[in-house]
């Protein structure tokens, strides 16, 4: 749901130091979000670069669809932890 933006010239000023205030809270929040994304991302990209360099150091074939439709299932959160493991 799109929230419309408020029209700032009835607003007094400190409605829009309020505002302002609550929309920096939100980027942080977001931003924060966002940062621990992005590293979760970095770890699944360095785990498939070692799994790949110790296929390829196996002579095996260095990429297959499985390895493609793991990583996309980790990506989506659709692989399941192991039992006895809780989910963040």
């Amino acid at each position: 749901m799109e929230e419309t933006f408020p029209d700032v010239s009835a607003m007094s000023n400190q409605e829009l130091k309020e505002l302002i205030s609550q929309l920096t809270d939100e980027e942080r929040a977001v931003s924060y979000q966002r940062r621990l994304l992005h590293g979760k991302i970095d770890i699944l990209r360095a785990e498939l670069v070692n799994r790949l360099k110790a296929k390829r150091e196996g002579g095996d074939s260095l990429i297959t669809g499985d390895d493609v439709q793991q990583l996309t299932d980790i990506l989506l959160g659709q692989v399941s932890s192991p039992e006895g493991e809780e989910e963040e």
